[in-house]
């Protein structure tokens, strides 16, 4: 049960990052594009269920938060 979980949160957070990539390299925003390669990235490297919802959230409101 604990690695299907970790596999649709990973996939869960991989579009949310693939939507952010998408809009940070069409309109050439920073926070966008490296949340989005943020949130491709990390499912691959926590195990652990709740750090992983945890930080994929966090990565994703993120860029509300941050305007550079």
């Amino acid at each position: 049960m604990v690695g299907t979980s970790l596999l649709i949160w990973g996939m869960l957070f991989g579009a949310i990052g693939l939507g952010y990539f998408t809009y940070g390299k069409k309109q050439r925003a920073v926070v966008p594009l490296f949340v989005g390669i943020a949130l491709f990235v990390f499912p691959y490297f926590i195990t652990n269920i709740y750090l992983l919802v945890a930080t994929g959230v966090g990565l994703a409101v993120l860029p509300y938060f941050v305007k550079i």
